[in-house]
């Protein structure tokens, strides 16, 4: 076996992601995991909502800065024009449901050390136009433009 091979077949075996999950994407699951559980407790719907709603600040605030600026934002714009969603962990990530199911989500960039925060919409997002359209947009940075977008998305998903 040549050394190039073998060094292959080595890194394959031992690499810590060898079944196909990244450390960050096996934390995910582990947190839709948690999530779950959570959800499937007993408690009043008011409760099971207030404790949704105080996850996701939590969850906000322990971002680092550049991902909490944004997410806070996004937290804010769902609660101004779509008060309707429901805030609520998804993967781990700050979601926001209609009707039980997760219509978008903000995926900070620290999450999966990615360059960019992302918010992402489901397939339950009214976002449709034509044969192809976007579903998830990279966010870097806010501003009047940027706010006005993100509100616009919100509406237009949650119609």
């Amino acid at each position: 076996m040549t050394d190039a091979r073998k060094t292959t077949r080595d890194t394959r075996t031992t690499d810590a992601a060898a079944d196909g999950f990244t450390e960050e994407e096996r934390g995910a699951m582990k947190a839709r995991a948690k999530e779950v559980r959570a959800a499937s407790r007993a408690g009043s719907a008011a409760e099971k909502a207030a404790a949704s709603e105080a996850e996701v600040v939590a969850k906000i605030a322990e971002m680092p800065e550049d991902d909490r600026v944004l997410a806070q934002k996004v937290h804010e714009l769902v609660g101004e024009v779509a008060p309707e969603l429901a805030p609520r962990l998804w993967y781990g990530m700050p979601a926001y449901a209609k009707d039980g199911k997760v219509l978008c989500f903000f995926k900070p960039a620290s999450k999966f050390k990615a360059r960019y925060a992302t918010l992402g919409f489901s397939d339950v997002a009214a976002l449709d136009d034509g044969v192809m359209w976007a579903t998830e947009f990279a966010v870097t940075g806010l501003g009047p433009a940027v706010e006005e977008r993100i509100a616009t998305l919100l509406k237009t998903a949650a119609n």
